[in-house]
Formats: C-alpha cells, structure tokens, sequence
C-alpha cells in the first residue's frame, strides 16, 4: 500500500476536472466510439460487409511485386495484424491467379497495374486521393477481377498514403499503434467483418509529421541493455521505432542525438530500413546536414588536421572548408534516401554557434548567411532539389531577427519556449514563403529552468491550444514533437500526430471526448469515461506543477483547508478509482494499464508527496512536535522507496521484463528528477504534551479561524504531542452550533478536527465563538470568526468572502463577442479543469478602446466591503517575442486597465517562473466605491491569450502557490464548503 499523509479528509470533494470534464463530454453527445472503428464484433450484416475472416479462413492479401518496398512491406504487417486478430494468418501474394473468393488488395496509384487497371475502369473512387500527398482509398470493389467475388482494395496516391491507408486497417480491426510499445492487448475474434463504406483519408493537414528522440538515456541504456544489447539504439530500435510512428501516422524523423547514444548514420542499415519503411529521416537544430557532430566531427577532425597538424575547431570563421567538407561527405552518403536537410549552424552539441572571429551581431548575421549558402551548394550539386529547413532555436533566433537571411523555400521551423508555449509565430510576408512554416514542440525536455523528462505531463488541451494557434497563424508544413524517451509519452504523442494529420476534426470542446475516445481505443469502451477522468484529473493536477519541478516549500500546509493536502487527496482520490477500473480489466490489460495510466499516475503523486511530508516534517520541528518529527520523516522517506519500488516494478515485472531499464526518474547522463529532502529527526522519550496550531497559524492560534455563511466552508485544528507517550486530550466548542468532526481522542502524534457551522442556527452577524482543547494538564483556546449576513440566498454572481473572490474564468455571467472575435470556454486547460481563450487566434490585435471593440466577459460580484483591491489575472503563458501579449481588466462602467504579459527575452527570470508554475500572475488593482453589486470584465487585446482563473484580494487573502477555492455562486459553485 502507498502511504497516506496523516489528517486527509476521505471525500473526493477536491479531486479536480470531473465537473468540467463532464461537460466537455456532454458538449459533443455520446462518445464516437463506434464498432467500426474498435472492430468490436462484425460491423454490419455478412451480406453487407467484407469478410476479413470468417469460417476460420482469412481474406488473401495481395500487393503488386513491383509496389515501392514500402507497401510491400506493410503488407506482411497487416498479414501479421489479421493473425493477432483471429489467430488465422492470411496468405500474402504478389499474384493475382489463385487468389480466395474474397480478398484484400494494396496498392500505389501509378505502381500497381491492379489498382490502375479498377482506376481507369472508374471501379475505384479516387477522386481527392490521386495525386495528392499521402491520401489513401480504403473501398469494397464487386468482381474486381476474374475469382474474386469481392475486394477490399487499399490504395494510396504515394507510398506513405497506402501505408496508411493499411495501418488505418488494422487498427479498426483492433490492432492499437502501441499494442507493441505499450503492450495494448488485441482482442480476439473468430469473425472480423468490415463495413462496406468507402473509407477516404485525404492529405494530412501538416506535411511533415515527426518525432525528435531527443535527452533519450533511458531509451539508449534500455537498447543497449535490452533490445539490442551492445548497441545504443540501432536498427531493432529504430524498426519498432518506424512502425509506430507510421501507425501513428507520422513521416518524419529526428533521430536520438546525444553523446550516450550512437549516432543514426553509425550503423547503415537504420538509414536503409527509414527508407523501406517509408520514413522521411531529418536532423535537430544543432545538426546541420543530418551531421551527427558529438560523434562525426572529432573522427573527421582528426582525419583532416590543420596544415600546421593541429585539430580544425568547429567554428565556420575559423576553418570553413573543413566544415563544408565535412557537410558535404554526409550529402554524398545519404542522397540516395528521402530527407529534410537542416541547414544553419550551432555549436557540436546543443550549444551557441561558436564565430571567435565575428564578434558583433552583424558579423554574426553576415556568418550565417553564407553558411547557408554553401549548405545550399553541397545540397543542389551532391542531392538536388530536396526539402531543407532552418531551425531559429534560442540564440538563432535572435541571428535571424538581426535579419539571416533564409531562402524563401527553405522552412522556417519556429520553437517554442521548451515547455510548450510557442515563442513567435510567422508575419503575413513569412505565412507567404514556398518553403513555408513549421513548429519545433516539446512534450519533454532537458534545461532551464527546469527539465521535464520522466512523465507524460502536458495535457491534451495545451498541445491542442499550441498547435491549434500555430495551424491557424499558417504553421502548416513541419510539425516536430520533442518525446525525451519516447516512453511514458504515448498519449501526448498521439494526441500531437492525430492533431497534425486532421487537426479540424478536433475543437475546444473535443479534446476532452477524443481523450475518452483514445483510452477506449486501448482498453475497451466499458472503461473509457473513466480513465479519461483520471487522465485529465493528472493532467490538470501536473498544469499547476510537473512532478519533476517539485521542490520543498511550494504548497501551503497551513491556508486554504491545507492547500497540499487537498492536492494529495486529490491524487490519491485518482489512484483509487485507477485501482477499481484495474481490478475490473482483464488480466491481459494490466501491463498496458499500468503503463498508461496507474505508473505516472501513482509515480507523480509519490514525487508530490515525498516533498509534502518533508514539509510537514519541517513544521512539525518548528511547531515543537515529539513523536509526529519522526512519523513525518518515515512517510517521507517511504514515499521515496515506494517510488523506486514502483519504476523496479515498471523494469523487470511488467511485460516480463521487456522494459528492462526503458523508465528512471534518475538517469545517470541527463537531470534527474528530485530525491527526497533531508528530514529531521527526534530522540524518543517518555515526555507528554499539548500543542495546538489552527489553520491559517503555522504556529500557535493567533490568527482566528474564519468562517462565511456564504462558502459555508470548514476549517482545521491540529491537535499533536510535543512529547512521544500517548496524548489524552478533549475538545468542545463554546456554542452548539460549533460543530467538530471529533471531541476527543489519544494519539501519540496528531489528530486533526474539522471545524464548521450549523448555519440554520448560527446568529445573525458576525460572532465570535472558541473551540477549547485540553489535554496533559493544559487549555488551549482556538478563536473563531463567524460571519452569517444571512443574504446567501439573494446573491446573483461571485461573493467576497474570508478576504477575497476567487473566480475561476469559464465561468462567466455574460459574453459580448466583438469585431469578429470572441472567448472560448478550452475544458481541461489550465489548473482549474478549463480555461477561457480569445479565438480566433489569427485574430488581430484590438488597440483602441476595449469597451467598444473587444470581446468581453462579465462577471457578477458581490463586494461586503468598499476600497481598492489587488486583482491578478491567472494566465496561461504565452509569448510573441515580436511584442508583449495584452488583455485588460475593469470594473463596472471603469476605464479598461491594459495587462501585459512577459517575454521570454525581456525577462527571463519572470518567465521561468511562469513555465514553471504553469501560470502567468498579471496583477493591477481595481476600486470598489461602495458595497454591494458590481460587474468585473474582461477583455480581450491579443487573441489566443487564456485565462485560467482571477482573484480579488480584499485584504485578509493568505498567501499560497495555488489560488484560493472559488468563491460562492449560486449556479456555479452553490456549495463550495463541500
């Protein structure tokens, strides 16, 4: 069992996103997990469908001799597919005598007279398929040729389209893309029965498609060790590594990178088998044309020394033509495969362009743009006309901003900020380049200010909201996702691939059902709402803080009903119903649940609560606590041990072993995740004593508790033992309509009393009763404030209670849309379980007066009290590196007060907090004339900025990483003290 820290309340009250969640569900109707496409059972009526298999005999697969080596391959994976299906393994053939009464026929357009010959009879609907890019045609054809009744024919308008159009085959027969790197079980049928509606998969939205394996120590030690021992990933990694990203429908590929790692071009067969597989091999941004320059350069280096026999330094200024030579040696190797060539320069590694003789920017500028062309020469004389890209990753963007000038069909490769927010996007003269635009986007990562690099953490909604407003602003050709390791990210990968290939089907209010959608993909309908809840319930748990970014000290122990403690509960509320759900899955899913789902689940909430316990172990020092110093520093370090017996479990029990050394927070060669901090610790005695420390009281009770009869919210007395024998101790409340969750008790560390108000019998106005506990021979009186204004059931938005009002943003009184813009309700963006976004996120800017020109949200607010109050503004970060990205804020008929975010070059520190905690605090003050009704807007300048939550300070607000729960409405949150 995993320990649970002492004095957490039982209920599932602050488990998060369910609300939310639910209703981005309800927003689209039932779940669009149709039979079809989990090839749960025959789809429609035998006479109707194709018959895959049935009777015990499969359909033959026929695929021409002289396809491209690419579809003829894949059909040996969808002859494989069937077998896992029904267990009956179809006959593959390249010649059409023989072939069984019903059968399956692949093909390219123009490379296979079969498909050609259904073509130009007009028997096979290509119209939107044939000459398009990677467009398939999965149609039922009548007598397609002589013996054969029926044809399911698969055909492709190239070779990635028919590979596709196979993959999409088989996944609708139940072959998941991560049945091998997951372990996803396929179902058995003894009948596979397909619909007869032709199935059309027209050109993706993005072009390129792709993955950067990328800070992959535990990939690379996993090969080595595992899959293919003595090599750091080579071709048995690199084939699983094709195949799932083909059925996953990508095309392109960075490959692993890093000094633990062989490089790609090490082993010539990893380039061999990209091209037989059909994937597009390419290259990061410090590795100029495909140069792997951790491991090329020093061997090429020392095979062309200087004239004078020194090494030549890899600076452009100092020893051009050995670097072009040397780019120029790659160009000849690899021409005769499919590749996008990375033109531009950095340093060997992932570091700054080294130029000892330019010093200024200009020269710098000037530098660049004849690196570029000289690539470009190598590239037209050794390859030809071939896509190239150029990364401005990091300094590089600020070379090109100085004005490198890149050739318009090269691809401008735009990144974002490494965690997940995109730092510029191109003008209208760069949306018009024929190279177009792509996108560099982090699911993981390795650097400052801090690295992500053990668990899947960016929710589904964020890579939509990113990738949404890099489509719209005309990033449409390159798309390429950082996934570490690859392991542990297969939802946000999948989730990023789907978007690239069909990003349309997906608005704000889907990605929450296509999540429900995916998890049924995995483990069966039955139980696809409900790991869907827990996913998200995750996701927006990791939005206020990744597991790996934890440190000791970020959450309140002591305000807001114990602020790390609701997050724990929260966690653990998740887990629990992780546990039910597995309990009921079949014994064949518990490798794949455990790896989707229960391991980063239950590893994120032992990360969190190792540092919540040294926490508490720290106050329980500076309280003068006994027994409850130690209790506090063995949960901490079990939690630690947990842990590690959790990722042992991951590598050598789960799927027998196979995962040997594929999962470790703490790798040896990359930055690790943070250990468990130092505790302390107290010599037992035979000593006994009464300590008292009420919430909102780090020591002590000084600070009364406080309570509202508009939240009708409880509070916490913590009663310890500053000794280690057995405390005997009593509370009682002065007025009965103090209720307490307990009135005695003996503990040798700590007990917690829940404190609230019977408010049908609490007096009128503000009161001001005691809770009283005693115990080895002392009294402790713990003050309360009770305030009953007895209005609860006339307010009509928001009420300021206990100093504040606290509003999370989607939930809005009124919405005005303005010149052709508006805000969008986002469901699983952000901490609070949805946030609001300005859309479109093309949209221009709104300068002007935002009264009269931009989209506005009214909030209702109740004020108890009149003055001017601090009002921060919880935003999502997001950048324009062009700029700073504005919103404004006002109350009533007031001025609206403009709020501008930060720029990651304008102030680093700022921003790093703010990638950080996930949060952008924009804070202004607002003032309030007199008490009573009153209306807070919000408006819209810059699109695509989200607001996650606001809050009010009316003095009295505790300070704390999360906001405070929100405040009291009637219709959206009628019982927050629940």
């Amino acid at each position: 069992m995993i320990a649970k820290p002492p004095g957490h309340p039982d209920d599932d009250a602050f488990v998060p996103s369910r609300r939310s969640f639910l209703r981005g569900l309800a927003a689209v109707g039932a779940l669009p997990l149709t039979p079809a496409l989990l090839a749960a059972g025959p789809a429609s009526a035998a006479g109707d469908g194709f018959p895959l298999v049935t009777g015990g005999v499969a359909a033959d697969v026929f695929v021409d001799a002289g396809d491209d080596v690419a579809v003829r391959r894949v059909a040996g994976d969808l002859q494989a597919d069937v077998e896992r299906v029904s267990g009956v393994l179809p006959i593959l053939t390249n010649r059409t005598a023989g072939l069984s009464r019903a059968a399956v026929l692949i093909g390219t357009i123009g490379h296979s007279p079969v498909i050609d010959k259904l073509v130009a009879s007009g028997r096979l609907d290509v119209a939107e398929v044939a000459g398009r890019w990677e467009a398939s045609v999965t149609q039922v054809v009548e007598a397609p040729m002589a013996g054969v009744d029926r044809a399911l024919v698969i055909a492709g308008s190239d070779r990635r389209g028919t590979v596709y159009g196979v993959y999409d085959l088989s996944e609708r027969i139940g072959v998941s893309p991560w049945y091998w790197w997951a372990d996803v079980p396929v179902p058995h049928r003894d009948t596979v029965t397909l619909p007869p509606a032709t199935e059309k998969r027209r050109e993706p939205a993005i072009r390129y498609r792709g993955i950067f394996l990328n800070d992959e120590d535990n990939l690379s030690q996993w090969a080595y060790r595992t899959a293919e021992p003595g090599k750091h990933i080579g071709p048995v990694t690199y084939t699983r590594v094709f195949e799932l990203m083909l059925r996953l429908k990508a095309n392109y590929l960075w490959p692993a990178m890093h000094p633990e790692s062989d490089h790609f071009n090490k082993y010539p067969d990893n380039a061999r088998l990209a091209h037989e597989y059909g994937v597009v091999v390419g290259s990061s941004h410090p590795e100029a044309l495909l140069r792997n320059n951790v491991h090329e350069w020093q061997p090429w280096a020392d095979a062309h020394r200087n004239a004078d026999g020194s090494l030549p330094e890899y600076d452009y200024t100092v020893n051009p033509q050995t670097i072009l030579d040397y780019w120029r040696a790659r160009a000849k190797a690899n021409a005769r495969y499919e590749s996008v060539w990375t033109v531009g320069m950095r340093g060997i590694h992932d570091s700054g362009l080294v130029t000892k003789n330019a010093k200024t920017t200009a020269e710098r500028v000037a530098v660049m743009n004849d690196i570029l062309t000289q690539q470009r020469r190598i590239l037209a004389e050794e390859v030809g006309a071939v896509p190239q890209i150029f990364i401005p990753y990091k300094e590089v963007l600020d070379l090109y901003n100085a004005g490198v000038r890149v050739p318009d069909d090269v691809t401008l490769i735009w990144p974002d900020d490494n965690h997940g927010n995109l730092r510029q996007l191109p003008t209208a003269a760069e949306r018009q380049r024929s190279g177009g635009n792509g996108l560099y986007y982090h699911l993981s990562y390795w650097g400052a200010p801090k690295s992500y690099l053990w668990l899947d953490t960016t929710a589904p909604a964020k890579i939509w909201q990113e990738l949404r407003r890099a489509y719209d602003n005309g990033v449409r050709h390159t798309w390429i996702v950082n996934v570490g390791d690859l392991k542990s990210q297969e939802t946000g990968l999948s989730f990023a691939m789907a978007l690239a290939w069909d990003i349309d089907r997906w608005r704000a209010e889907d990605v929450q059902p296509r999540l429900a959608e995916w998890a049924g993909r995995q483990f069966g309908a039955a139980y696809a709402r409900e790991i869907a809840e827990i996913r998200q319930g995750y996701y927006e748990l990791a939005a206020a803080l990744r597991p790996e970014f934890i440190q000791s000290g970020v959450f309140s122990l002591v305000h807001h009903g114990d602020e790390a403690d609701r997050r724990m509960t929260a966690y653990r509320s998740l887990i629990d119903r992780a546990e039910v759900v597995g309990r009921q899955l079949p014994a064949a899913y518990q490798d794949a649940f455990f790896e989707l789902l229960l391991y980063p689940l239950t590893g994120a909430y032992l990360m969190n609560l190792k540092f919540v316990c040294a926490d508490r172990n720290a106050l329980a020092v500076k309280q003068g606590r006994g027994a409850g110093v130690n209790v506090f520093a063995d949960l901490a370090e079990r939690a630690q041990a947990d842990e590690e017996a959790l990722t042992r479990r991951y590598n050598t029990a789960i799927a027998g072993g196979k995962w040997k050394e594929i999962i470790n927070p703490y790798p040896a060669n990359v930055p690790k995740a943070p250990r468990v901090p130092a505790v302390t610790r107290r010599t037992r005695t035979g000593a006994v004593g009464l300590g008292v420390a009420a919430e909102g009281n780090e020591t002590g009770v000084a600070r009364p508790l406080t309570f509202s009869s508009y939240p009708r919210n409880r509070r916490f007395i913590d009663v310890f033992n500053t000794g280690f024998a057995s405390l005997t101790w009593q509370a009682a409340p002065s007025h009965s309509w103090v209720q307490i969750s307990t009135t005695s008790g003996i503990t040798p560390d700590e007990a917690r009393i829940w404190v609230s108000i019977d408010w049908a019998a609490a007096p009128p106005g503000v009161s001001s009763p005691e809770v009283r506990i005693t115990g080895a021979e002392t009294t402790v009186t713990v003050p309360l404030q009770v305030v009953n204004d007895g209005e609860r059931g006339r307010a009509t938005g928001f009420v300021e209670a206990l100093g504040y009002v606290s509003i999370e943003a989607e939930h809005y009184d009124r919405l005005v849309p303005r010149s052709g813009a508006t805000w969008q309700t986002v469901p699983g963006l952000g901490r609070s379980g949805a946030a609001v976004i300005g859309v479109p996120f093309d949209a221009p800017r709104l300068d002007g007066d935002s009264r009269t020109v931009a989209p506005e949200l009214q909030y209702n607010v109740r004020f108890a009290t009149a003055g001017t109050f601090p009002v921060t503004v919880y935003r999502l970060p997001s950048l324009d590196e062009r700029g700073t990205r504005r919103l404004a804020i006002g109350l009533d008929a007031g001025a609206p007060i403009l709020l501008k975010g930060t720029g990651v070059t304008s102030a680093t520190a700022a921003w790093s907090r703010n990638v950080v905690e996930g949060i952008e605090k924009l804070t202004t003050s607002i003032t309030v004339d007199r008490p009573g009704e009153h209306v807070l807007k919000l408006w819209m300048v810059d699109p695509a900025n989200a607001v996650d939550q606001i809050v009010i300070d009316t003095g009295g607000l505790p300070a704390s990483y999360l906001a405070p729960p929100e405040s009291f409405h009637p219709a959206f949150n009628p019982n927050p003290g629940r």
